[in-house]
């Protein structure tokens, strides 16, 4: 199993960016997925999910400004991250399978910085 995620980088407050996240090895549409971020010295901590046929759910600090999405056909997910704040850097990992406490599955992370 991989997870891949890419999008990350150190960008100024307000702009957007759109992290990806490549799986494979795994039934990539029948499996739940998350986003999580950790800060130095933090628990990694729930973004959003979004269940196997599409449904989201969010951190309601980023209701409204962060998208997550998923397509199966090219078994990616997605999350787009708009008018970002400093206190949205960290690193943002890719999980899968198993429920949004307990995922099975990790990528490696991507580092998003907002400065």
């Amino acid at each position: 199993v991989q997870l891949v995620e890419s999008g990350g980088g150190s960008v100024q407050a307000g702009v957007s960016l759109t992290l990806s996240c490549v799986g494979s090895g795994y039934m990539f549409s029948s499996c739940g997925m998350g986003w999580y971020r950790q800060t130095p010295g933090k628990e990694r901590d729930l973004v959003a999910s979004i269940t196997s046929p599409g449904t989201p759910t969010y951190r309601d600090s980023m209701q409204g400004r962060f998208t997550i999405s998923r397509d199966n056909v090219k078994e990616t997910l997605y999350l787009q991250m708009n008018n970002l704040r400093t206190e949205d850097t960290g690193v943002y990992y890719c999980a899968a399978c198993g429920t949004s406490g307990a995922r099975r599955y990790w990528g490696q992370g991507t580092q998003v910085t907002v400065s």
